[in-house]
């Protein structure tokens, strides 16, 4: 698909910012943003006039609610913030660049095999790295946004909490590379680390997978392949708020933060048409949502982790009931007080920092006992 024709596929969000309007935006939120971790909770609540947010059953993080007002106070409605592929790619980029965190690990940029050609991927070492398990992460963004620059926060606490070292894959995104582009590069990947785990230090026989959102929809997906072909399966599929059945039908979590919680029902219709359209598999297809896979049986120990604010919650909660109903480990967290992406957003402080330390952790644990 040429870059005049991506362009000109519409985002269904009314009044969205120009270039030059978003770009002002982004100064201005990225200094809020910066300073947002520095605000103590009481002076939160009184900016947010002691408002609280509460929606079945669960009460909204502060700083997830502050951040998500000034969002809100900037005319921006949602993940992606224009109908131009190019700046809502480098919107999500500054974006992360504004809540990134100084956490230091060696990482270096190397080239891994993907389904087409060699695909960018940084590999990430932990301190103690000989003989190291080793996750193969897969960036979320609607198979469409979000690079290995966007997650590059989350990797290096992923490699310095859970003492594993991270390969973080540049896999190719819709539009210019419709489905199944996506899955082919994540499972050849994997299969790459399987056979360089060695070379890079760690444990090959501790390789794991792992994903936010439609990462973790490619990290359920390779552990299908992975078993199919009876190949080594992974040591872990790590899910975080993944994307499972979202191209197939509608949940009751996808009608009450349709809008509002980062994550919006626009966007997702969005990246469902740039990721399927042209597309040679449907949306029935195990591929598109693993909810929908006929057996479950047989895949390797899961994390699934979602978020009581997220539309994908009740798919991401359907799948690790349906996993365990397969006779599959799994462990299971649902986190009542946050959005999607907050594992994104665990710099900012609140709920997202101690949810998401808590995950890694237990990635740390599970991959040590396999």
């Amino acid at each position: 698909m040429s870059q005049a024709a991506v362009r000109e596929i519409p985002h269904a969000v009314a009044g969205r910012p120009s270039r030059a309007r978003l770009a002002a935006l982004n100064a201005v939120s990225g200094v809020a943003l910066r300073a947002l971790p520095r605000i103590p909770d009481p002076v939160k609540r009184v900016l947010l006039g002691r408002r609280r947010v509460s929606v079945d059953g669960n009460t909204l993080d502060t700083t997830l609610q502050l951040m998500l007002t000034m969002q809100k106070a900037s005319g921006l409605s949602g993940l992606v913030a224009s109908d131009d592929i190019a700046v809502a790619r480098n919107q999500l980029r500054s974006l992360a660049g504004a809540i990134d965190a100084p956490i230091i690990v060696a990482s270096n940029d190397i080239t891994v095999t993907g389904a087409a050609g060699p695909l960018r991927a940084r590999h990430y070492a932990p301190a103690a790295p000989d003989g190291a398990p080793l996750l193969v992460f897969y960036h979320g963004g609607g198979f469409t946004v979000g690079d290995i620059t966007t997650h590059d926060a989350l990797c290096r606490l992923l490699c310095r909490d859970g003492a594993a070292h991270v390969i973080s894959v540049d896999y190719r995104l819709a539009p210019e590379h419709e489905a199944p582009a996506a899955v082919d590069d994540a499972y050849a990947a994997y299969r790459w680390a399987l056979d360089h785990a060695a070379d890079l230090g760690a444990d090959p026989l501790r390789v794991a997978v792992g994903g936010d959102s439609a990462g973790g929809n490619l990290a359920a997906v390779v552990s299908m392949l992975a078993r199919d072909d009876r190949a080594q399966l992974p040591a872990l599929q790590l899910l975080f708020y993944p994307v499972v059945y979202s191209f197939h039908g509608d949940t009751r979590s996808k009608g009450l933060f349709s809008d509002g919680f980062f994550l919006t029902r626009s966007d997702m219709d969005w990246f469902e048409r740039l990721y399927l359209d042209g597309a040679s598999i449907d949306t029935a297809d195990p591929r598109i949502s693993p909810l929908l896979a006929d057996d479950l049986s047989g895949l390797p120990p899961a994390l699934v982790v979602t978020a009581g604010f997220d539309p994908l919650r009740d798919e991401g909660d359907s799948y690790a009931e349906a996993l365990v109903a397969a006779g599959v480990a799994v462990d299971h967290r649902r986190y009542g007080t946050l959005v999607h992406g907050f594992a994104n957003f665990f710099p900012l402080g609140g709920d997202s920092e101690t949810a998401t330390l808590e995950v890694v952790s237990a990635v740390r644990a599970h991959l040590t006992r396999a």
